[in-house]
């Protein structure tokens, strides 16, 4: 007997209502690995528009104007949410400005592509030519992560003055990121029976003047380009012990440092290294596991000057530094300046209870459509 066909998806309708819009991504569920029938729906809908050029790698899909514009930017999302927890299809709780929409994906972030997609369907002859990026494996292991498969497949494709990456930020401009170092700091014991732990050196117990150091820490605050980026460093994981009746031969505590941008990679390392050996622990090791340096604002360069002040004058919110890290460190990377932009709280992002304000989703599509509609933006 053959199994019945898969449920058809309608087309997307990129003239819809912002809010229309952002459900109908929404419902249609794509965690990730499981992009390929919301990057179908995409690229189908941009194909509609005759004045993009669409290309698709993988379940990445890109479109982009040419026009001849002096300046090109960048403004991306990505398609992929975690996974489902009972939250879709989406809901509206409210009416009118408080209205708010509610559901897997409605902040992180599908929010974010519904405005991109709109904005790249109502502006079709935009002042500055525009890339736009829908891509996939975000919330996943970064070695899957789909723009930075872009970044090393097509550079050519990312080329661009500056980027607006659509992570949720409540609509207002959260620039560059703190970079991102996790060390796995390794003590060493000695096993013995825990009827006689005197024999024995207890790696626990070894870690507590590391546990001491890091619950004391000061964090910085650093302005980098007139934004103000709070640190932090912290153990995230303690593992050591192999029974209940023996004294515990290795203690591994791992230790997450997110270093404002104006470190590197390698600053952010010996920084770490240097709090531990100063503590004179015998024996300890510190091994990296992970890295990934942050981003600059960028705000000084012309066209995120403008933006910012298209987003203040519509929200009377100025720029802030963005505490996490994102994609836009890829950006960075690659030496264009990125900013943080799009609907929905990030502290909601993953939650059971995500939900998007409405208001938000209007403000962040008249914030960029204003930007690449009005030359004096």
């Amino acid at each position: 007997m053959n199994a019945p066909p898969p449920p058809t998806t309608p087309a997307l309708d990129l003239s819809a209502d912002v809010l229309d819009l952002t459900r109908a991504l929404c419902d249609v569920p794509s965690v990730s690995g499981e992009e390929t029938r919301l990057a179908d729906l995409v690229e189908a809908a941009l194909r509609s528009l005759p004045h993009l050029e669409v290309l698709r790698d993988g379940d990445a899909v890109m479109a982009r104007t040419d026009l001849g514009r002096p300046e090109r930017v960048v403004v991306a999302g990505h398609l992929d949410t975690v996974p489902v927890a009972d939250n879709l299809p989406t809901w509206v709780v409210g009416e009118g400005p408080s209205a708010e929409l509610w559901g897997r994906g409605t902040v992180d972030m599908k929010g974010g592509v519904a405005v991109q997609l709109a904005a790249a369907a109502a502006v079709t002859a935009p002042v500055r030519d525009v890339t736009w990026v829908f891509y996939d494996h975000e919330e996943v292991a970064s070695e899957l992560n789909g723009l930075g498969r872009l970044v090393r497949r097509h550079p050519d494709w990312l080329r661009a003055d500056m980027a607006v990456l659509c992570e949720p930020t409540s609509g207002a401009i959260e620039g560059g990121c703190n970079g991102t170092l996790r060390v796995e700091v390794t003590i060493p014991g000695r096993a013995a029976h825990s009827a006689r732990a005197w024999r024995g050196v207890n790696a626990v117990h070894a870690a507590a003047p590391l546990l001491a150091a890091l619950a004391a820490y000061t964090p910085r605050e650093v302005e980098v380009e007139g934004l103000t980026y709070r640190e932090s460093l912290g153990a995230v994981l303690i593992s050591g012990g192999v029974a209940t009746n023996v004294v515990p031969d290795r203690c591994v505590v791992t230790v997450n440092y997110r270093f404002a941008p104006e470190r590197s990679p390698q600053e952010a390392e010996a920084h770490v290294r240097a709090l531990v050996e100063a503590l004179g622990i015998p024996g300890v090791q510190v091994e990296v596991t992970d890295v990934a340096p942050g981003a600059r604002p960028g705000l000084d360069h012309p066209a995120a000057a403008a933006f910012a002040a298209t987003v203040q004058h519509l929200t009377g919110r100025p720029p802030a530094a963005k505490v996490g890290w994102t994609d836009v460190a890829r950006f960075a990377e690659l030496g264009v300046p990125a900013v943080n932009f799009g609907p929905g709280d990030p502290s909601l992002a993953h939650a059971d209870d995500e939900r998007c304000p409405v208001a938000d989703l209007t403000t962040c599509l008249a914030a960029l459509r204003t930007w690449l509609e009005e030359p004096d933006a």
